[in-house]
């Protein structure tokens, strides 16, 4: 199952970071992924088996490749949990402007 702060915590590396905004782009095979990183094919795969065990990346094959691609069930997981802090921070600054508005 799928845990938000898993993948929050995935994500805290860079190079992992990277791989999950270059994935956004559509379906990727490893070999392309590393050549515009900074890090070996080997790290590059090390990475997206992180990605995949918290849920964030899905893997196919495709002839004798293996594409990689943002999960996109993974990604609503970790959506739901930034919405959670938006609705909070606005429940809160509508408290304090109201607040406000009371002392006046």
């Amino acid at each position: 199952m799928a845990n938000a702060a898993d993948m929050m915590t995935a994500l805290g590396d860079p190079t992992r970071q990277m791989i999950f905004e270059r994935l956004s782009d559509g379906p990727i095979p490893v070999g392309e992924l590393a050549r515009d990183l900074p890090v070996s094919r080997p790290a590059v795969s090390q990475h997206l088996k992180v990605l995949k065990d918290v849920g964030l990346v899905l893997d196919r094959r495709q002839g004798t490749r293996r594409l990689y691609q943002v999960d996109p069930a993974g990604l609503a997981i970790l959506r739901t949990y930034l919405d959670q802090f938006w609705d909070r921070s606005l429940a809160a600054f509508q408290a304090a402007a109201e607040n406000e508005e009371h002392k006046r």
